[in-house]
Order: C-alpha cells, then sequence, then structure tokens
C-alpha cells in the first residue's frame, strides 16, 4: 500500500465540527485531508483531483449521501467509499452496501473504529487494484532478460537512473524492449506502489493524444487523461516522436508547473508524475527539422539511455526462449517444446530486424504450431522464412543454392558476414560482437566460407584474374 502521507482523503459531511475532527484525526495519521460540506461541493473536487478514499455522510441537505453514491457508482468508483450516519438502519447499510459502498460506520464516530475502516477501506482497494493489474499484465514481462554483457551493463544503468527522479530518455529499435525497459525503471524507483501508465502515441490518431493525454470535461463529465491516472507514479510514452507538437508543448508546460488543465476545463489539476519516453527515432534531426520541440528535447536528453538491439545481445537468446515459453505456457496453456542445439544455431546467427518481439513472435508461433516436443533448425528456418530471404541475396539465382539445405545456410551465413563485415568496417571485434561470435569462431567461419579479410585475396578473385 502507498505511505500513509501520499494518500488523499476527501470527507463530505454538513456539519463543520464533525468534518475539522475527522480532518484532525485523519491528518495526525499522516493522511491529507480535504473537505466538502454538500454533493455538489465533493462532485468539484472529485472532478479537480484523484482521491484514495471518501468519507461521505448519508443525511444532508439537498443530494444526499446515498443519491450521490449511486451517482458516483454509475460511473464507476474509482476509490473506496465508507458511509458515516447518525441515523443508520440495517436497511440504510445494505442499500449503502449494495452501491458499492466499503463499510458503514455509526455517529457518534468511534476514533479507534474510523481509523480501522478507513485502514482496511484503503488496503482492500489497493490489493483489488494489484490483482487487476496483474490479471492485464500476466503477459507483461518486466525484467530485460539475459547475462550477455551488453544487457548487464544495460540494466545496471537503469537501476542508477532509477533512483533520480528525472526525465528518462529511452533510445533504441522497434521491438527492442523500450516498454521492458520504462517497468524495470518503475519497479526500482521509489514510484513503484504507484501506477505504471502507458501511452502508445503511434497508435492513436493526432486528433486525439492531447485528450488522451491530458482528459477532458464536457457537460459535466470528466475523462482523466494518462497523466492524471499516473499521478505519484510513472508514464511511459512510447514512440513519443509521434505526438504532435502542440501536445509536446502542453505536456513541458505541464510538467514544468505541475499542473494539468483538462481540455475543456477550467480547473488546474495538482500532478506529480515521472515521465519515460521512448523513441527509435533520431529526435535532433527531427528538432533541426522542426518536427520536435527543442525544449522538450533537451529536457529528454537529461538521462538518454541506449536499449540494445537483439543483434548486439544474440547470446541471450536462449534465456529469452525460455521466458517466452513460460510466459505462454502461463497465459495461453500452451505446451512447451525442446530447442534443438542446431535451431538455437540457427536462432544465434539470425540478425533479427525485429528484435525480441520478432523473437517472442516466433517462439509463440513455433509453439502453436507445434510439430512434436522438439523444435529443428529445419522448422525454424521455415517459420522465419529464410528460403524466401536468401533468394534475393547478393546477385544469387536459385542454382546457386545447389538444391540443399546445407548450401542455402552456407549462402545465408556468407551473405549475413559479409553484411556486418561491411557494417562494422571490417573490424573483427566489433563483427563477432553484431553476429554473437567468438573471434576465433568467427574466423574459422570466415575461413570455412571464403570469406577473406580486407586487403585479402580470395579464391574467387584469382580466378576472375
Amino acid at each position: 500500500m502507498k505511505e500513509a502521507g501520499r494518500l488523499n482523503i476527501l470527507v463530505v459531511d454538513d456539519e463543520p465540527d464533525i468534518r475539522s475532527t475527522l480532518a484532525d484525526i485523519l491528518e495526525d495519521e499522516g493522511y491529507r485531508v480535504t473537505q466538502a460540506a454538500s454533493a455538489a461541493e465533493a462532485e468539484v473536487r472529485l472532478r479537480d483531483g484523484l482521491y484514495d478514499l471518501l468519507l461521505l455522510d448519508i443525511w444532508m441537505p439537498g443530494e444526499d449521501g446515498l443519491q450521490f453514491l449511486r451517482r458516483l457508482a454509475s460511473n464507476g468508483l474509482e476509490q473506496p467509499v465508507v458511509m458515516m450516519s447518525g441515523h443508520g438502519t440495517i436497511e440504510t447499510a445494505v442499500q449503502a452496501t449494495k452501491l458499492g459502498a466499503y463499510d458503514f460506520i455509526e455517529k457518534p464516530l468511534s476514533l479507534d473504529k474510523t481509523l480501522l475502516s478507513v485502514g482496511h477501506a484503503l488496503e482492500a482497494f489497493q490489493l483489488q487494484r494489484e490483482n487487476r493489474e496483474l490479471r492485464e499484465q500476466s503477459g507483461v514481462i518486466e525484467r530485460p532478460t539475459g547475462e550477455s554483457s551488453a544487457i548487464k551493463q544495460f540494466r545496471e544503468q537503469l537501476k542508477r537512473v532509477a533512483a533520480v527522479d528525472s526525465w528518462v530518455l529511452l533510445q533504441g529499435e522497434a521491438g527492442s524492449g523500450k516498454e521492458v525497459a520504462a517497468r524495470y525503471l518503475h519497479r526500482h524507483s521509489r514510484r513503484v506502489n504507484s501506477p505504471f501508465i502507458d501511452l502508445r502515441a503511434a497508435v492513436i490518431a493526432q486528433p486525439n493524444v492531447t485528450v488522451e493525454l491530458f482528459g477532458a470535461e464536457q457537460d459535466g463529465r470528466v475523462q482523466r487523461g494518462r497523466l492524471e491516472l499516473a499521478h505519484g507514479g510513472t508514464l511511459f510514452i512510447d514512440e513519443i516522436a509521434d505526438m504532435n507538437v502542440e501536445s509536446q508543448a502542453r505536456l513541458v508546460s505541464a510538467l514544468q508547473e505541475r499542473r494539468i488543465l483538462r481540455v475543456g476545463g477550467t480547473t488546474p489539476v495538482d500532478l506529480d508524475v515521472r515521465v519515460i519516453a521512448g523513441t527509435a527515432r533520431d529526435l535532433q534531426k527531427l528538432v533541426a527539422a522542426g518536427q520536435f520541440r527543442q525544449d522538450l528535447f533537451y529536457r529528454l536528453q537529461a538521462l538518454p539511455l541506449q536499449v540494445p538491439s537483439l543483434a548486439q545481445r544474440s547470446a541471450d537468446i536462449p534465456e529469452l526462449v525460455e521466458e517466452f515459453m513460460g510466459l505462454y505456457r502461463r497465459r495461453e496453456g500452451l505446451s512447451r517444446r525442446q530447442f534443438l542445439p542446431e535451431a538455437m544455431e540457427v536462432l544465434r546467427h539470425y540478425p533479427w530486424p525485429g528484435n525480441v518481439r520478432e523473437l517472442q513472435n516466433l517462439v509463440q508461433r513455433l509453439l502453436i504450431l507445434s510439430e512434436g516436443p522438439e523444435v529443428s533448425a529445419e522448422e525454424v528456418e521455415g517459420a522465419l522464412g529464410l528460403d524466401q530471404r536468401l533468394m534475393p541475396l547478393g546477385n544469387a539465382s536459385p542454382d546457386d543454392f545447389g538444391g540443399t539445405l546445407k548450401r542455402a545456410r552456407e549462402r545465408f551465413e556468407r551473405a549475413f558476414l559479409e553484411y556486418h563485415l561491411a557494417r562494422n568496417d571490417w573490424n573483427i571485434a566489433r563483427t563477432a560482437e553484431a553476429a554473437g561470435l567468438e573471434r576465433t569462431h568467427l574466423y574459422r567461419k570466415l575461413k570455412n566460407l571464403g570469406i577473406g579479410l580486407r586487403g585479402e585475396r580470395r579464391p574467387e578473385d584469382e580466378l576472375e584474374d
């Protein structure tokens, strides 16, 4: 549960003495208390801020507590409600409970009973929220998995950054695991007991991004945005470069002033949120092109972290495969399969343009389309479509593959290694790391495949002479 000092309670009662007494008692216990003298005033308070618990009197002038509770329940209760009454009956208590009230306490209020009821209501609601989040996140991986030097160094960076509360920019190729890194940051920060909310800017229509981020008010109805829902916790904005410039400007202003104004609203709402942004694009180039705000870029650049691609951490593939098989066994009841060493070798040498997400999708596909307890190299190659991908490599024709899988595999390995050699300026150390090979293994592969290093003459070159 959150620390008591961070919990907000709204006390709604038409009697000033009772409101004041409750406020004193609860504030002594470390809660933050706001008071309202009527249902109408309480509605304004609830619209303008987030509360962890509502203490609501039943008998009030105008709209009484039960009527107000019924209206709140019709839109879904956002917090637990404890009802209070000096003229309560069993029927009233039952009615309040059916409407969603957690508890019913009678006046004159007992100090011990009130604090006990408040504490139990908060704990129960927190447990419900955690269980709901666990169900929603049953398919979410919250740790960058692996023991490669690249991922271990990255995890250490995340832990150090988690200790401070600055904005963070996660840069990395699509599918490399930016959301996983953001969740890991959140779990190791002081905000771990508060919400983690994500916003995928790329999949939201541009006119709707501002509403999704800041919320909206219309005809007395409130739609809370992602920033408000993340109050006290963390907001992860995936592909922040896809936000329009107007939303970027409002975001910078809101986080500098620590308050937001909902679209169509007039009352500012206090805000305490850590923003983690993810992008696969070059933000500096977008700034130069006028497509990304410079002030937002500089705020994010305070703590930029590079998420390693799967090609840079191919040694982690066996552990990732095991993790994904466990995930789909729990989530979808799929049976585990044994990846043969030759199959793992294919996975380790594949370039993974789609990164970890592509590997996860591949594992799911191989479990669903099970052809037995073991996964062979041929099955992996078929699932990856390597036979189709090999055709356009270089100037090859179908005849060059010789009709055998071994020949096709050699052709792919030659093209794969030549690609990485060229990309790394023929530096053996960098090429070996990119390909996930030991240097000695790489030298042996190059020799077996007839690939000469820069400046060396290959047998086919001599033939051309």
